[in-house]
């Protein structure tokens, strides 16, 4: 009996420590899953955050391009357009290209916009920028609808003439880089600028 006894222990000592590690295991099996859906959660952030790095360095690379095209300067980079389209053509090309119509913030800024026109497209005497009167008559504005502090107007032909058919801007090459407004329909060259981040 003494020997029946021991091996029932035994096998009721084995089922026990079995049934211990069961239990214990399928909490350890739980903390595993959770700790692996957390690591799952990093890997994807991680991801995320790769496929930005990426999508910047895109931009980055075409941002380049377009300043090997053009010119840099002021932290920005400037292309002049190929062909001519009406003001609203120019500013949805400029925008879909990753910019937008050049607006001048100064006048050295401009007097660098006039010279690489008149380099980049001999003969083009006019070319669209951002700056137009559309919404409120008088109240010249940029193309993300912020109030312009610096205009280079043309005086000797009275500039801007405040009539509401001309709404749109244009610097003119033939008159040193002075502004004059102009219908918005007319087909003109343009300026796209691209901020440097």
């Amino acid at each position: 009996m003494a020997r029946l006894g021991l091996p029932v222990f035994l096998l009721f000592l084995c089922f026990s420590l079995l049934q211990l590690s069961s239990g214990r295991s399928s909490r350890t099996r739980k903390a595993i899953s959770r700790r692996q859906a957390g690591e799952g959660d990093d890997v994807r952030s991680q991801i995320e955050k790769l496929w930005q790095e990426v999508n910047s360095l895109k931009e980055m690379q075409a941002l380049q391009t377009v300043c090997l095209r053009g010119i840099k300067a002021n932290r920005k980079c400037y292309l002049t357009s190929e062909e001519a389209k009406h003001y609203h053509e120019a500013n949805e090309d400029c925008i879909a290209q990753g910019g937008t119509l050049a607006t001048p913030r100064d006048l050295l800024e401009n007097n660098e916009l006039r010279d690489y026109a008149k380099r980049s497209a001999p003969g083009s005497r006019d070319f669209w920028i951002g700056v137009a009167d559309i919404v409120k008559e008088g109240q010249y504005v940029d193309v993300n609808s912020l109030p312009v502090s610096f205009f280079n107007w043309d005086r000797s032909k009275k500039q801007p003439t405040g009539t509401k058919r001309e709404s749109c801007v244009a610097l003119s090459v033939a008159a040193q880089g002075k502004w004059h407004d102009e219908v918005c329909r007319h087909l003109k060259k343009y300026i796209c600028e691209y901020v440097i981040p």
